[in-house]
């Protein structure tokens, strides 16, 4: 009752930052993974430009495996906040339970393809070369067999965040994060694991984080009933979280389709090596200013959710305005910090051996600079699929995904491949492809806030009046 009392009556600004603080903070520390891993890897000698490859190529899994246990997690988000608002324990308690079992059921599917899919996915991407394609399947087939911390913790952190409990879900992703780091040293340079190493480091990370958020749910959820009643599949909510949830899925596995896509396209260009190389160390430091939007989508989620299902327009409304305004500033200190800290941020994976490093460490330092150009409006329209999933909208953050993804992307990146400096231009594909989505994404808030929110602010206002007539 009290943590109803806190989403129903604290001020939605101050809320949104309370909770939304913490969940940046988790969801950039999910970026820290590969990012580490890019940097140890590639500073590891003559075998780093061929490692930085190899995670390249296994990175589009990777993020599926993120992107699969996201969805399914904003699915269970919405759900278990908006029956908690709505006073409903006992769906609440199903929705925790069909949580879980969709957590081990999408565990199995990745545990299948590390066995199987592994090799094949890295071998097809890396055009003959056999230590590219050994050292990546290697480290695919780990971080998909040992998937179950990644999957696993995307829906405990999930339950945690549904009854504003985000502190705990950032502390778990922290105690996942250092462990990530303090492994990735010992396994790869006084142990000489190799890339292995790297892979073995990353999922023992994401196994802490998992056991952390789990001791913090069953030890603190007290409103939550856990009950092994609650594992067994129920068809519809399952179906209730993924009207959601598919949505939300498709849109994160658009980051991997994204990178893969542009992959394939540098490839055919001049210079193509210098190229992939630059776009997939810029694709990971990206990450943290993507996934700190998302941490605040994230929240408008849970506080809208609740909101909206107790039907109070007025604090709905107010997560909108301040949901987007908050992220927008989150934005902005994001750019003007990446524009300051180009050089550093690029020179990290600057130290192997040899000149094409060097070469991509310019590259690299050139892609953050013009990219994070767009990241205002990359933060606005993130702002918004968050508003368009807690108000019930499934294909409308699709569309945005896609465009911002895919559609305004790949013809842009293609034409400015065929320019005389490729390696200049092609950046200024990603700050176009924003503010392209951005435009449509202002178009789309405006429908939701006047088919979904309008209506309950009338009613409201009606039930006021008559209160005092």
């Amino acid at each position: 009752m009290k943590k109803e009392n806190k989403m129903s009556k604290t001020s939605v600004c101050a809320l949104i930052w309370q909770m939304g603080l913490p969940m940046i903070v988790s969801m950039v520390l999910q970026a820290v993974y590969n990012i580490v891993d890019t940097a140890f890897v590639i500073n590891m000698g003559e075998d780093g430009v061929a490692g930085n490859l190899a995670l390249t190529f296994a990175l589009p899994i990777q993020l599926l495996i993120i992107a699969i246990g996201v969805g399914t997690g904003v699915g269970i988000n919405a759900l278990l906040s908006k029956s908690l608002g709505e006073g409903d324990c006992d769906k609440a308690d199903k929705v925790v339970g069909n949580g879980i079992f969709l957590a081990l059921a999408i565990y199995l599917v990745f545990l299948l393809f590390g066995l199987f899919g592994a090799k094949p996915f890295i071998k097809m991407q890396a055009q003959g070369d056999e230590q590219v394609a050994r050292m990546g399947a290697q480290y695919l087939a780990v971080c998909c067999c040992c998937s179950f911390g990644a999957i696993g913790f995307t829906i405990y952190e999930r339950f945690l965040q549904s009854t504003g409990k985000t502190m705990y879900s950032t502390i778990a992703q922290v105690g996942g994060a250092v462990t990530n780091i303090a492994l990735d040293y010992v396994f790869i340079y006084p142990l000489r694991w190799g890339i292995a190493g790297a892979a073995w480091a990353t999922v023992i990370g994401q196994t802490v984080s998992l056991v952390l958020a789990m001791v913090f749910h069953y030890l603190l959820n007290k409103e939550l009933r856990n009950k092994l009643k609650h594992l067994v599949p129920d068809r519809n909510l399952i179906g209730e979280i993924y009207h959601i949830g598919f949505s939300a899925a498709l849109m994160q596995g658009l980051l991997s389709v994204m990178m893969l896509g542009v992959n394939l396209i540098l490839g055919v260009a001049p210079n193509a090596q210098t190229l992939q190389g630059s776009f997939g160390i810029y694709y990971k430091i990206m990450q943290f200013a993507l996934f700190a939007c998302f941490g605040l989508s994230n929240t408008i989620i849970s506080v809208l959710s609740f909101n909206y299902g107790m039907k109070d327009g007025l604090r709905a409304s107010a997560c909108v305005k301040w949901g987007v305004v908050n992220t927008l500033i989150v934005s902005a200190v994001i750019t003007v910090l990446f524009e300051g800290l180009t050089s550093p941020l690029a020179s990290l994976f600057g130290m192997a051996s040899g000149n094409s490093d060097k070469e991509i460490v310019s590259v690299v330092a050139l892609a953050i600079r013009v990219a994070s150009a767009g990241y205002l409006f990359m933060g606005f329209s993130v702002a918004v699929q968050g508003v368009l999933q807690a108000l019930g909208y499934a294909l409308y953050p699709l569309l945005i995904s896609l465009l911002r993804l895919a559609v305004f992307v790949f013809p842009a990146v293609w034409l400015l491949t065929l320019t005389d400096n490729a390696a200049h231009t092609v950046w200024w594909a990603f700050p176009l492809a924003e503010l392209l989505t951005s435009v449509v994404s202002a178009l789309l808030l405006a429908h939701a806030v006047r088919n979904k929110l309008a209506p309950l602010n009338g009613v409201r206002m009606r039930e006021r009046i008559a209160q005092h007539t």
